[in-house]
């Protein structure tokens, strides 16, 4: 899945790529991943699926609502999934498809037709109730917070819990398109010099940060001026700050002990798949260890290594257990990009919010306490480490941080902006502390900058 809504092709059958969709919104309520699903479907009908099924996992609990309000029995799982899907393209979006509500009354029934006879009629019935009433409907379902956040009840009380005053913001970005944005390989050229090739192709873009491009549609990597060539890489801003953190690179203000030197040993404890790691490697020369406990994953990490041009060091290996793939050999900067719940991405990733459930965040902030603590006694005196993660939830940022430091008394944190805290998903950029990005849209992330005594 490209990190961005790919445009919508019109030369497979509606009907066809209704059918999938709703085969993906069946999976993703069974707690399958959308890029799962999305791998497994015929290679012709993963753009149209994935655009369909981005917008249908973000207006889903509109259409869910919906759904209970005109159907209060709820119908065989295929079927709902099915409707759902309809309703969701037709709900009132701002970034609803293109196609006549009639057309996709018409093709979702065709498709039942197919796969489900029994309900094609019931199916026909709600959507074209649901076309002629739109306006009540919507108007009653809005007091219902499913409806009116798209997100579910625990995750809209955690986040209105944290961040009182910008709750109902994140919310709204988190549930609009992200941008597509690429990383300029520090080592071949400039983003503004990569903006203005782009410009000489009629394509839009502009800079977001030192290496950040950010273009003004989404678009296929293989039209990408040097992609194959490894000139450019698709990351997101937010992303790309974790990088030039550990590094020390152009951050003036930065309180550790200046930029890495070269030749320098570090450990990407959580590397696939890869995007941080070679971001590391275009910006100075290092002796990198990049480790995954994933052997599936790890591949995608040398993979994008190849294609770049860069050397790592891989290994399969739980950075919680370091007696199965540590050297005794300390590093000088670790860079964990710990798991998290991801609620900082579900622009890029709607099917989140549904796989995700209130207990996952506690079981994640255990194992995240369990990887800095494993990994501290691996830093040499006077190293670095970059603790972040791609989530809201403060217990998975700031909560988590505290926390180490009252466990470690060798542990300070850098001053920022070498550890920004939380960015928030706004179009302002809202942080509790300053950001190199400022100004630019981004997804939500944490970021603490560590130093060892």
């Amino acid at each position: 899945m490209t990190a961005s809504d790919a445009p919508r092709p019109t030369a497979l059958p509606l009907a066809r790529l209704l059918g999938h969709t709703a085969d993906a919104v069946q999976a993703v309520r069974g707690g399958q991943s959308l890029n799962d699903v999305l791998a497994r479907l015929p290679a012709e009908t993963r753009p149209g699926v994935q655009a369909l099924s981005f917008h249908v996992l973000r207006w889903l609990g509109a259409a869910q609502a919906v759904r209970a309000q005109l159907a209060p029995k709820a119908p065989p799982p295929n079927v709902d999934a099915l409707l759902v899907t309809g309703l969701a393209l037709l709900w009132p979006a701002p970034d609803a498809p293109a196609y006549a509500e009639h057309t996709l009354v018409d093709q979702a029934v065709t498709i039942a037709r197919q796969r489900i006879p029994a309900s094609a009629g019931f199916i026909n019935a709600v959507l074209r109730r649901f076309v002629r009433e739109r306006d009540a409907l919507v108007a009653a379902v809005q007091r219902d917070p499913l409806a009116a956040w798209h997100h579910p009840a625990w995750w809209i009380e955690r986040v209105r819990y944290d961040w009182p005053a910008q709750w109902q913001a994140i919310l709204r970005a988190s549930n609009q398109r992200a941008p597509m944005t690429l990383r300029v390989n520090a080592r071949r050229g400039s983003a503004q010099a990569y903006v203005e090739r782009l410009a000489a192709q009629g394509v839009g873009a502009r800079v977001v940060g030192p290496q950040a491009v950010e273009l003004a549609k989404p678009r296929p990597v293989t039209q990408l001026p040097g992609f194959a060539e490894g000139e450019v890489s698709v990351q997101s801003a937010a992303a790309q700050l974790a990088a030039p953190l550990l590094i020390g690179d152009g951050l003036p203000r930065v309180q550790v002990a200046g930029r890495l030197p070269a030749g320098a040993r570090v450990l990407d404890a959580c590397a696939a798949p890869g995007g941080k790691t070679a971001h590391l490697l275009e910006l100075a020369d290092l002796d990198l260890l990049a480790l995954d406990s994933d052997p599936l994953r790890l591949p995608r990490v040398q993979d994008t290594l190849n294609r770049l041009g860069l050397k790592a060091s891989l290994r399969v290996g739980d950075a919680r257990d370091t007696a199965l793939w540590w050297d005794r050999r300390p590093f000088d900067a670790i860079l964990l990009d710990a798991p998290c719940t991801a609620s900082g991405i579900v622009r890029r990733h709607p099917d989140v919010r549904w796989l995700r459930r209130a207990s996952d965040v506690s079981a994640l902030v255990q194992v995240q306490s369990q990887m800095l603590d494993a990994l501290w006694p691996l830093l040499s005196p006077g190293g670095r480490l970059l603790y972040c993660t791609c989530s809201v939830f403060k217990a998975e940022g700031q909560a988590q941080i505290d926390a180490f430091l009252q466990r470690q008394r060798t542990a300070r944190v850098a001053a920022a902006p070498a550890s920004p805290g939380h960015l928030l998903p706004l179009a302002d950029n809202l942080s509790e502390g300053s950001t190199p990005t400022a100004g630019a849209s981004t997804d939500g992330f944490f970021y603490a900058l560590l130093e060892k005594d």
